[in-house]
């Protein structure tokens, strides 16, 4: 059974393998605004769709545990990747605990609602390989017609801001245009990082339906947290969101303004060391 001790007012932990995370926290702060978020960005560790199976899950059972430490009331894992390969193991050690949330299974269910025929699919290396999208799709959807592909540039490019830029559009040219795309009516962005420059991508691929994970998972954890009495019902958040990384970088603060519209106080916290380091955004760090 879920603990019963955990407080309404109690933080949602999210975490990412860097910023691409933050659009899902904007789309919970955005249907459920009186949450309070402790957010966690695995820069040190940046891309994980390059990473071995292994080193992902590792990375994220010591995220996972400091988020718990932290008193967090559900965890989100808002990483295809991470939730490619990491979601069963944090969901066994977890999920008596408090709701433990991936951000595969609720795009699947959206896409269930869409009535497709051929389904394409973008993401990193890993999650791409882990072949999880196929067979969710083909579990529910047997007749629709998959495809893969992996567009690994997508989320250094993104971390490093290029977004609406012609480094962007020259990428997003190239994987789009790749025959193995051909004649999709539905593109799924199997990466969070993707969400920021879905605009791009629906604008070169404009009679195909195009979409991320972001709004299903902040409305799939706002349907658990109901269900289980765990939604705060205050009119302001119970404290201050807390975001925390583990490599600081300029990039990061800039385009996280972009992904939330707000300045952000970052944390540097390096779980594998067990220090943290409040900085200032013009103390020259990174």
């Amino acid at each position: 059974m879920l603990r019963s001790d955990i407080p309404p007012d109690a933080p949602i932990g999210v975490f990412d393998s860097g910023m691409g995370g933050l659009t899902v926290v904007r789309a919970i702060k955005e249907r459920m605004p009186s949450e309070r978020i402790i957010y966690f960005g695995d820069t040190a560790h940046l891309p994980y769709g390059d990473k071995s199976a292994e080193a992902i899950r590792h990375y994220a059972q010591t995220i996972a545990a400091f988020l718990v430490d932290k008193g967090v009331k559900a965890l989100v894992i808002a990483c295809n990747t991470a939730s490619a390969v990491a979601y069963p193991l944090l969901h066994e050690r977890y999920a008596q605990q408090l709701p433990v949330v991936n951000v595969i299974h609720p795009l699947v269910e959206s896409l269930r609602r869409q009535n497709p025929h051929k389904v394409g699919i973008i993401g990193t290396k890993l999650t791409i390989k882990s072949g999880i999208y196929p067979k969710l799709i083909r579990q529910y959807l047997p007749d629709v017609e998959v495809v893969s592909m992996a567009t690994p540039l997508l989320v250094p490019i993104i971390e490093e801001g290029y977004i609406h830029h012609r480094i962007s559009d020259v990428v997003l040219h190239e994987y789009l245009q790749n025959p193995t795309l051909q004649g999709i009516d539905t593109l799924l962005l199997a990466c969070t990082h993707y969400a920021v420059i879905r605009d791009e991508i629906q604008t070169l691929l404009p009679h195909v339906r195009v979409l991320d994970s972001a709004v299903p998972t902040a409305e799939y954890l706002e349907e658990i947290l109901r269900e289980r009495n765990m939604l705060y019902g205050g009119d302001t958040p119970s404290g201050e969101d807390e975001y925390y990384v583990s490599d600081y970088t300029r990039t990061f603060e800039r385009m996280s303004r972009y992904f939330l519209g707000q300045t952000i106080a970052l944390r540097l916290m390096d779980l594998w060391r067990n220090e943290s380091l409040p900085f200032e955004a013009d103390t020259g760090c990174g």
